[in-house]
């Protein structure tokens, strides 16, 4: 049909999300009529591209309920993994399946697409890869900006969030955390401290600790907290899944590393920090941490205030 030329599934991960947005920006700029599929949670963070047909499912649905929704009226699908959307492609018939050429996903493929990926590069290179091997450019600068979301920062605001929803191992000691805490609270600064969805409550025990000095918003579901996120003058927080989504909507970022690569995984935009203590198992991505924990029980809380001093500027 007219203008539903290709429909591209969503990465489930809100930090996959965000790093194929400009390869998605790309395709909407080409002029297809571009479609993205994803969970009821990402909606509002799809629908701050221009141009762009959301189409979401609720979270426990299953493939062949969504078809009546694409059958017949897509000429083209474009997936990255097996999953959901690829499932739903598959029975809805869809004539043509685009994706990267990879063992579990090439027998899904009607068109395998030839994607190079270095873990030397960002991951961003992996989905703009995809795009261009369809023969689409991706090197404007605007596919790369943050998503207008008409909302200014509060002037000497600060979100701090020490939860992180990649694992315990991704989150430094709350000790150290109540030490930024009372140096951000000296700068008279305004101090919110976030709970998330998927950590040990880091965030919670920070709130109680702090004793009624700082706020405490519970962010939850992601998706729908952007206004927030976007009204704060600079986020600090362990590596997660906020961090990608605050810099998404163009807030500034300090993110602490522990088991993740920041040159394979940092938020995009060059606005940003990452501060981390490179240690001799690193990266091992791990949720859970085999050892001691030293990537986060050695990055000191000096390193981390003079990256939050910096971007305050």
């Amino acid at each position: 049909m007219p203008g539903r030329d290709l429909l591209v599934a969503a990465p489930e991960g809100w930090d996959e999300a965000c790093f194929a947005v400009p390869a998605v920006r790309a395709l909407v700029a080409s002029g297809l009529g571009i479609g993205v599929m994803c969970r009821e949670e990402q909606r509002e963070f799809w629908q701050t591209l221009a141009g762009l047909e959301v189409l979401a499912f609720r979270a426990k649905a299953k493939a062949k309920a969504v078809v009546p929704a694409i059958r017949g009226l897509w000429q083209a699908a474009l997936v990255w993994a097996p999953g959901f959307v690829a499932d739903a492609v598959k029975l809805a018939d869809v004539l043509r399946c685009l994706g990267p050429d990879e063992r579990k996903l090439k027998r899904r493929l009607t068109h395998p697409l030839r994607v190079a990926e270095k873990f030397s590069e960002h991951r961003v290179r992996f989905y703009l890869s995809a795009v261009e091997a369809m023969g689409i450019h991706t090197g404007n600068a605007e596919f790369f900006a943050p998503a207008p979301g008409g909302i200014d920062p509060v002037a000497g605001s600060v979100l701090l969030s020490p939860d992180s929803d990649f694992g315990p191992s991704y989150e430094w000691p709350l000790e150290r955390w109540v030490e930024i805490s009372n140096k951000i609270l000296e700068r008279n600064l305004r101090l919110t401290v976030a709970g998330v969805d998927g950590g040990r409550g880091l965030g919670k025990s920070l709130s109680n600790e702090l004793g009624g000095r700082a706020e405490h918003a519970r962010v939850s579901p992601l998706g729908a907290m952007l206004p927030m996120l976007a009204g704060h003058g600079l986020v600090i927080a362990a590596d997660g899944s906020l961090a990608h989504v605050a810099a998404h909507v163009g807030t500034t970022c300090v993110t602490l590393f522990g088991p993740n690569d920041p040159v394979w995984k940092r938020p995009l935009g060059r606005r940003h920090a990452v501060v981390r203590r490179h240690v001799e198992c690193a990266p091992c991505l791990l949720a859970k941490c085999p050892l001691d924990s030293r990537c986060q029980r050695e990055l000191e809380t000096d390193r981390v205030w003079a990256a939050v001093c910096e971007k305050l500027g």
